[in-house]
């Protein structure tokens, strides 16, 4: 093996972490904290030379690689034991051109950063809530929030990617793809998933103008989980596409149920337009106001702070409301929760023609463009003594919903659906392998649920 292998003897450039180092154990640490990897290398990468180097000598040292931006991998895909960390995080330019209503983003930046900076030119692109969410990650697989229902998911915003891909037998380079060349990769990027073709280095996004929003958010007992959340399930998909919005039903032990959104428009509108959420059980806690749309990501971002360290997440798309039978497995599952950290999220997509929902299922690799909303089950802990109680909790959570729901988000990865690639890509699978096949034939970006290399000539 070693004899054949080429020795070019690319070096790696930019900031190099190798175990014994003092900051080794920082940089190997994965947002989820199940997961304890120990790689070879870490390269923190300041320009798209270093990309390209390293993965230059990972092929030439046959290495394992990964790719990384924020270390969000809700599975741990970001890292891998004894081989290279490519990590973007370093990257992290943002140019708006607000005339033209564009920004170019280096795929380092957290979500946080990418809000302050276009919120700067008073601009917003559709993204998701978690402030330390990398960007490369989420746009690759679709990309939901608060503004998806008005402006689409954030890969139906993305224009142009600069990304590394393997070239030859040892090599990499450089491509742009775009509408006019390599189209079938800039397809693929919209929904595809990320570290499957190459390293993104860098996106250029289509914004939009944006100012001031309205926000709520409605609060109730665990108890009138069944007045509530079949309300909620009709009212999201049907209320004006310029509303987004949530519901999270926590573990009985915390006793809470709590429904957020965001709405372009006044708070006066919003109060009208919440009010068959009002009528719905009885609500404890109302807030609505006008806020700036950099205060509105902040006010989302707040869930997502401080949680326990280790979880198992599962997700899921709803096509219909849930039929009563499936509220009561919701209510059972979460009065019997593992702990109180354990909820059932949901967000509303499609319905009221929704920007997500108005595009083809092929049109992009994101398939799910029918789905009225997304549901996140999930459990978190912080001691190994409760991770399998959670972790089976979850699996048998979801079986329980299976006659109701379908698939799963690309960026909810869960190792334990066993039919992966029709849960994330439906009919897009077949395609998604083929452009594998053209971009990264020696399969060198893969991990446990990479798209495999397509056979040539066949479609499937």
């Amino acid at each position: 093996m070693t004899q054949n292998r080429k020795k070019t003897g690319t070096r790696l450039t930019g900031r190099i972490v190798f175990p014994g180092n003092p900051s080794y154990n920082a940089a190997r640490m994965e947002y989820n904290r199940r997961f304890s990897k120990f790689p070879k290398v870490i390269v923190f990468c300041r320009r798209t030379q270093d990309v390209i180097n390293a993965v230059k000598w990972a092929r030439e040292h046959g290495v394992r690689l990964r790719a990384r931006s924020g270390r969000h991998s809700y599975e741990g895909f970001s890292t891998v034991n004894g081989g290279i960390i490519i990590d973007v995080s370093e990257m992290n330019k943002i140019k708006v051109d607000r005339k033209n209503r564009v920004a170019l983003v280096q795929t380092g930046n957290p979500l946080a950063r990418v809000y302050k900076k276009l919120w700067d030119k008073r601009v917003a692109l559709p993204a998701g809530t978690a402030p330390d969410v990398g960007l490369a990650g989420l746009t690759l697989g679709g990309g939901i929030g608060l503004l998806s229902r008005k402006y689409g998911l954030t890969c139906d915003n993305l224009k142009q990617v600069k990304m590394v891909v393997a070239s030859g037998r040892y090599g990499a380079k450089t491509i742009v793809a775009n509408r006019r060349k390599h189209a079938d990769l800039l397809w693929a990027s919209r929904g595809g998933g990320g570290g499957n073709f190459g390293i993104a280095t860098a996106y250029t996004f289509r914004v939009r103008p944006i100012s001031t929003v309205s926000i709520y958010s409605v609060t109730w007992k665990w108890g009138d989980l069944e007045k509530v959340l079949p309300v909620w399930q009709r009212w999201a998909p049907s209320v004006t596409n310029r509303l987004t919005s949530t519901i999270e039903v926590a573990a009985k032990q915390v006793g809470t149920i709590e429904s957020t959104g965001q709405l372009l428009g006044s708070a006066k509108e919003l109060r009208r337009l919440i009010k068959p959420l009002l009528r719905a059980g009885t609500p404890v806690k109302v807030l609505v106001k006008t806020v700036p749309f950099i205060e509105a990501t902040q006010f989302f971002a707040e869930s997502d702070l401080n949680l326990e360290p280790k979880f198992k997440i599962s997700g899921a798309y709803g096509f219909h409301p849930l039929p009563r039978e499936g509220v009561r497995i919701i209510r059972d599952f979460l009065s019997k929760a593992p702990n109180r950290h354990s909820t059932v999220w949901c967000q509303s997509l499609g319905g009221a023609g929704s920007a997500v929902s108005l595009v083809s299922p092929t049109a992009t690799a994101y398939p799910h463009r029918k789905a009225e909303t997304i549901y996140e089950l999930s459990a978190r802990w912080r001691s190994n003594a409760e991770q399998q109680r959670n972790i089976q909790w979850v699996k048998r959570f979801r079986r329980a919903l299976r006659p109701f729901v379908k698939g799963d988000y690309v960026n909810f990865p869960d190792l334990q659906i066993k039919n992966w690639p029709k849960a994330y890509y439906g009919v897009n699978f077949g395609r998604l392998k083929q452009v594998k096949r053209k971009y990264d034939p020696h399969n060198v970006f893969r991990f446990a649920q990479s798209i495999p290399v397509g056979k040539r000539g066949r479609k499937g």
